[in-house]
């Protein structure tokens, strides 16, 4: 199925097409094709996905779907597309269906998987190396980011790409909702013959890397929404034909079943400890690729006086990077005395109930090897939190206070923009003081929080964070 020629009624040069066709032999050639070979499988138990009663598809045998089956496309490419994928699947199941998990990066063997482990690889180190680097993050990175993926030329080399990834998916039922929190999830589905695919756009700055003709999209900001239907600056060269007629929608924000349901009574919690002078909750968040460590350091530091004094407690979620936890106590000694809840997924979730109703003080720390303890975490975490700090990514999106710390990647710059305009989170700050002054900010000036607070219900009201329920209703929608 050739998705790569002719995109929205735009076609693409000989020479983009040639470059795409290149880009699909050079992978062939590195990983193989599989396109002759017949997979099946299983439907695992997960302790952490079982909570949103949702099954792991893996290889083996006997896996059998129902009418309510609703297939949860992904990846792991950081934590931010798994993350996205818990909220759909929170939802799915909220409302009656039976989600399942599908990560099209975990099928060892596969060229699907060899294809985007590979992709994966490259955009972790690349993180990284800009979180290093400020030449390469300035003249490579940030571009590559906001601009190179920007292009309708990137959208044409994917399609080709994922022509490589569809044989995956070919013994699936073809008839099954199919929501995708990653385009090549989306783009593979299609392929694979799919009739009802929902693409689930994850970031508020339009790009042509997330495209997938054939796919319905969703966004979750009004202005992405008009970005995308527009292909706003997708070919510098030439105007292009707009996304047509229902084929992209506005959803809202994509969040969980768990956080929304929960939102008047954590944000009364919220309110409370504000307006009643009690300790003040920061969770800190390390992302997927486990870049920004020096950042982190200096916002722990910052808070330090403050958590001594017992007007501030601090939780840090390292995710399954052991080496970043590591690295922050030789760069911050005091962490030695944290609380450290390693590989314990019962012992966390145990303490984010505890301190959704209890005091809390000094500095509680999780890690896990397991990737979706390591992701989850944070969501039980926000529960009892008062101030996310994070970078505005995926996490930009959620109902909870937030503090943005600077972006990693030039599209994830317009996350905080949005946050910041519908009053749930911070501007980004910059590095430094302005950082320091922020937290120090929050911590006197209460107005700061309860605004926030008042914003978020607000929001709610409106319906801003039912993004992942409407993105479900598309998907079961015949």
């Amino acid at each position: 199925m050739d998705k790569s020629s002719v995109i929205f009624g735009n076609a693409m040069s000989s020479k983009e097409i040639k470059k795409a066709e290149k880009t699909k032999r050079g992978f062939i050639k590195k990983f193989g094709d599989d396109s002759a070979k017949e997979y099946r499988f299983a439907l695992k138990e997960n302790k952490v996905l079982g909570a949103i009663g949702t099954k792991e598809l893996v290889f083996g045998e006997g896996a059998e779907y129902s009418d309510k089956t609703v297939f949860i496309g992904n990846i792991r490419m950081g934590f931010g597309h798994y993350r996205i994928s818990m909220a759909m699947a929170s939802c799915a199941y909220a409302l009656g269906y039976e989600p399942v998990w599908l990560d099209l990066n975990s099928f060892k063997g596969s060229t699907c998987t060899s294809i985007i482990s590979h992709q994966n690889d490259l955009y972790s180190m690349g993180s990284r190396l800009s979180q290093k680097s400020k030449l390469f993050n300035k003249l490579y990175w940030e571009k590559l980011n906001s601009e190179g993926f920007r292009k309708l030329s990137y959208n044409c080399a994917d399609q080709a790409s994922a022509e490589l990834m569809a044989n995956l998916l070919k013994t699936l039922p073809k008839n099954a909702p199919y929501i995708a929190t990653h385009v090549w999830p989306a783009q593979a589905a299609i392929h694979a013959g799919f009739g009802h695919v929902v693409n689930a756009i994850p970031d508020n700055w339009p790009m042509a890397l997330h495209l997938s003709e054939g796919s319905i999209h969703t966004v979750q900001t009004y202005s992405s929404y008009l970005g995308y239907k527009a292909l706003r600056g997708m070919d510098k060269k030439r105007t292009l034909l707009p996304i047509p007629e229902g084929q992209i929608f506005y959803t809202g924000h994509y969040v969980d079943h768990e956080l929304v349901s929960a939102l008047e009574d954590d944000t009364a919690a919220r309110i409370d400890r504000v307006k009643n002078g009690k300790e003040i909750r920061y969770l800190l968040t390390v992302g997927g690729a486990g870049a920004q460590q020096q950042l982190f350091a200096d916002v722990i530091r910052a808070l330090l006086p403050e958590i001594e004094k017992g007007r501030a407690a601090l939780f840090v979620n390292v995710g399954d990077h052991k080496n970043v936890w590591e690295s922050l106590k030789r760069a911050v000694p005091e962490l030695e005395r944290a609380e450290f809840f390693e590989n314990d997924y019962d012992g966390a979730a145990a303490f984010a109930k505890r301190a959704c109703g209890e005091r809390v003080e000094g500095i509680k720390a999780f890690c896990s090897n397991d990737i979706f303890a390591a992701v989850y975490i944070t969501n039980l975490l926000m529960h009892a939190s008062d101030v996310l700090v994070t970078k505005p990514s995926e996490l930009a999106f959620y109902p909870i206070p937030k503090l943005f710390i600077q972006h990693v990647g030039g599209h994830e710059i317009w996350g905080a923009i949005h946050s910041a305009e519908m009053g749930d989170g911070s501007y980004e700050v910059a590095p430094g003081r302005e950082t320091t002054d922020m937290i120090a900010l929050m911590q006197s000036e209460k107005e700061i929080l309860l605004s926030m607070n008042d914003c978020i219900l607000k929001n709610a009201s409106a319906g801003l964070y039912n993004g992942a329920y409407e993105v479900v209703k598309l998907a079961v929608k015949r």
